[in-house]
């Protein structure tokens, strides 16, 4: 992605996570784009890419900053 006077960088969150299957799945909090890749660095281009793809089809002007936070739940045994 190119940057220019019209199409500043903007700093977005980055989730990642162990994936069961193998590799990680990378999720961006303010526009909800998901992706995975085998290792981190290839899960975060891939994430790059496709937050990337999503702006240009749906641009903002603005992004609220996430709130991350941790919860715990009480599982139970099948």
């Amino acid at each position: 992605m190119q940057h220019s006077m019209h199409n500043p960088a903007v700093q977005l969150h980055a989730v990642l996570t162990p994936a069961d299957e193998g590799g990680f799945v990378a999720m961006n909090p303010e526009t909800g784009t998901c992706t995975q890749g085998e290792s981190l660095d290839d899960a975060l281009a891939n994430l790059k890419e496709a937050t990337a793809l999503y702006l240009e089809e749906f641009p903002h002007k603005t992004f609220a900053a996430p709130v991350i936070t941790m919860f715990e739940v009480t599982t139970h045994a099948g």
